[in-house]
């Protein structure tokens, strides 16, 4: 048997309403940050984590995470997953991109020497695909 809640639910969606932080809410109920998270997903009060697995299938270094690629990448794919992206991040992200598609290139990554630009192959490039996904979800907004 579980232990009972420390969270009373009704006061939780107050509190987040009424905008207080994760820290404010821990010292009020009496638990940890985490539990303060783990009941605001429970009640449905966070936003679906984005997932960029597809647009960076790689294994980042921590060195290469905050790169110029990778954040492009994140951008792309937070657009394509619906989420607001600031414009000048997505236009700049868009026209790496592009960039790239145009000039028949396409992006890998070696982890000890990070975002590589590459020819792309004859099939179809991951950025192109990245690309893509990105465009279509943003023209259907």
């Amino acid at each position: 048997m579980g232990r009972k809640p420390l969270i009373d639910k009704r006061e939780l969606v107050r509190l987040a309403a009424a905008g207080r932080s994760v820290q404010e809410m821990a010292a009020y109920f009496g638990v940890s940050e985490s539990g303060i998270l783990q009941a605001k997903r429970a009640a449905g009060l966070s936003k679906a984590q984005l997932d960029h697995g597809q647009s960076i299938p790689w294994k980042l270094s921590r060195e290469h995470s905050q790169s110029g690629p990778a954040t492009n990448l994140r951008n792309l794919s937070a657009a394509a997953q619906g989420r607001a992206v600031a414009p000048e991040r997505l236009n700049t992200a868009l026209r790496w991109a592009r960039r790239l598609v145009d000039g028949g290139l396409d992006v890998t990554y070696d982890p000890a020497e990070g975002f590589l630009e590459v020819p792309a192959p004859a099939a179809g490039s991951h950025i192109a695909g990245v690309l893509n996904r990105t465009l279509k979800a943003i023209d259907e907004t």
